[in-house]
């Protein structure tokens, strides 16, 4: 636990998008929304001065945390003893994962950043076999789209991708007031649960491209999108290829890259 040296508080620093949460209720909640099955080490992104960082540590899970602001890492060494070891002063996007963890699994949680938010996502989904469990703190409408289903006006690359592999729950919305500095919007809170069986029926680097290309022309049909595919007229005449791509749920769009993996 922390100790009760008077330790100066941490200012929070713009460039990296600190907004240090201070209501201890929405800390215990987020680290309650960690199941902690099918994992036994947990790591938090972006720990700050430890608001949640003291919740992980009661529960019955080995905790590591990952932050980037020195001033933050002094703080927690001095702050969080026992914690010490298992504080990683890294950039979690840049820092290969693999020289803590090896091949064991972990869950990931935090209060990110809003502006690398979506990339923490990223990675997640590139290490997914070692990431069973995912929660944390994003800005409320990322959350959402990370969480919306098709027909949805925010439903795109992110919703998709995090679905295919992952079940998506949005759980709670927390106001700026609860933070310092204040952010301008809302935050919301979710959990990705992975699925049991999360390999696609499919070349999974091919269902990443064609997500990505579909959705970067969303007004436009899927026959008109994915023109870089060079798709064959046979194939072109399908009825999938008259939609758009927010119409398509995660089941259809692995059927869309077998059907385009067939043509290939």
């Amino acid at each position: 636990m922390a100790s009760n040296s008077n330790q100066h508080q941490v200012k929070a620093k713009k460039h990296l998008g600190q907004h240090f949460l201070k209501d201890e209720n929405i800390a215990k909640k987020i680290g309650d929304t960690l199941t902690l099955k099918g994992y036994d080490k947990v790591l938090e992104i972006g720990p700050g001065m430890g608001v949640l960082t003291k919740y992980l540590l009661e529960k019955d899970v080995e905790t590591y945390v990952i932050e980037i602001d020195t001033e933050s890492v002094e703080y927690l060494q001095a702050n969080y003893l026992n914690l010490a070891p298992r504080i990683i002063e890294q950039d979690f996007l840049k820092f290969d994962l693999t020289k803590v963890f090896n091949e064991e699994s972990f869950a990931i949680t935090g209060n990110f950043p809003y502006n690398i938010s979506t990339q923490i996502v990223f990675k997640t989904l590139e290490m997914r076999h070692q990431i069973p469990e995912f929660t944390g703190m994003f800005q409320k409408e990322v959350a959402q789209r990370i969480c919306s289903k098709e027909g949805s006006k925010v439903y795109g690359i992110l919703s998709v991708l995090a679905q295919a592999f992952y079940d998506a729950e949005y759980l709670f919305t927390v106001p700026p007031s609860v933070f310092n500095p204040l952010p301008k919007v809302d935050s919301g809170v979710l959990r990705l649960t992975r699925k049991q069986d999360y390999t696609l029926p499919c070349d999974e680097n091919l269902f990443f491209k064609v997500v990505k290309q579909g959705f970067q022309q969303r007004r436009k049909t899927l026959r008109n999108s994915l023109k870089t595919f060079n798709l064959s007229d046979n194939l072109k005449a399908n009825s999938i290829f008259g939609k758009r791509p927010e119409q398509l749920n995660v089941q259809e769009f692995i059927e869309l890259t077998s059907l385009i993996e067939k043509d290939a």
